[in-house]
């Protein structure tokens, strides 16, 4: 089994570049695609003089990948998207711990692991977005207000198999308890316009078209399609507005892009350098300005299209329960029936 390994590390390092363990390179697994990561690589490279070796793919097969590398993967850096990933990924062994007083002043505690094995690198919130033409915004206020009889087949949400949902829910339980969060699952799924289906771009697409009159999605999509190429697009976003739920209690639910150090990285110490660069000012006004999402760091100004939603109210409950709690709700959204 250890030869396999070692083979499949030779292979694995070919295609990163060599294998080597030079402390000019380092090799990043990333389950964000790669236009939303690779223009950050590509200046930490010109600015660092060491090499990024970048390799993409689905959050669930690259941490299979590294579990099955073992001792022997290149991994230095696993970049994912969620908290309850995240925790998965510690919980599975995949990241090591960080002792680093920088990263520590740089993230907020409630927006990375509490013992440092993993590091928040961008904010996104998990808003409601309505038809400005159907719905009155007075009428609407949290999340657990979608279960009013008023909504009754007016929402449009993804399944239950999606992360940011599972994540929302966990959330819910934090705050109001599993018998509480089941009847609201229940009560969400009884105002349902249609099956869940599709992404959260769908969604926005759904409400527009007129197949439901609100959905919950993440910002970030909207932003991306408010500044599409495609006209068809930017005409659809521009059908919906935004929605903060929660301002007057917990703040709305809000989740992470992050990223941790594997156990065996051969490149530990280029691997901090470029976390640290991931959490610079630079690095951070870009996240807002290219993908829409909002930075770890209160002190980064965002863009025009951010602005223009308002300043909002942040949940502050340490992410690290998106992960503790995601069993109890996906359970609970199976009892409820969410498809």
């Amino acid at each position: 089994m250890r030869t396999l390994y070692a083979l499949l590390c030779l292979f694995t390092l070919a295609i990163l570049a060599g294998c080597d363990n030079s402390p000019q390179q380092v090799n990043v697994y990333s389950a964000r695609k790669e236009e939303l990561i690779k223009p950050l690589l590509d200046q930490f490279a010109e600015e660092s003089g060491i090499q990024v070796n970048l390799i993409t793919g689905k959050a669930d097969a690259l941490m299979e990948r590294i579990k099955s590398e073992g001792e022997f993967s290149p991994a230095d850096l696993l970049i994912t998207v969620d908290a309850g990933r995240l925790h998965r990924a510690r919980e599975a062994g995949l990241l090591s711990k960080i002792d680093s007083r920088t990263l520590d002043e740089r993230v907020p505690a409630t927006l990375r692991d509490p013992d440092g094995y993993w590091y928040g690198l961008s904010v996104r919130a998990r808003v409601i977005v309505y038809a400005p033409d159907r719905v009155d915004p007075a009428a609407l206020a949290s999340y657990q207000g979608l279960t009013d009889e008023q909504w009754q087949g007016r929402i449009c949400i993804r399944s239950s198999d999606n992360i940011y949902n599972q994540s929302l829910v966990a959330s819910l339980i934090a705050h109001d308890g599993a018998e509480a969060t089941e009847a609201w699952a229940r009560g969400v799924v009884a105002n349902m316009a249609r099956d869940p289906v599709g992404g959260d771009r769908d969604q926005i697409r759904a409400v527009a078209a007129g197949e439901c009159d609100l959905a919950v999605v993440n910002t970030y999509y909207l932003g991306m399609m408010l500044t599409s190429d495609d006209q068809a697009e930017r005409d659809v976003a521009a059908q919906v507005a935004v929605f903060w739920p929660n301002q007057a209690s917990t703040g709305t639910h809000i989740n992470v892009s992050g990223a941790g150090i594997p156990p065996h990285a051969p490149n530990r110490e280029a691997a901090l350098k470029l976390l640290g660069f991931l959490l610079s000012d630079q690095s951070q006004a870009w996240y807002a300005r290219t993908n829409f999402e909002y930075p770890v760091r209160s002190n980064i100004s965002v863009n025009d299209t951010l602005n223009s939603w308002g300043e909002f109210r942040q949940d502050e409950l340490p992410l690290v329960k998106l992960g503790e709690l995601n069993a109890e709700a996906v359970r609970l959204l199976d009892r409820a029936g969410w498809k």
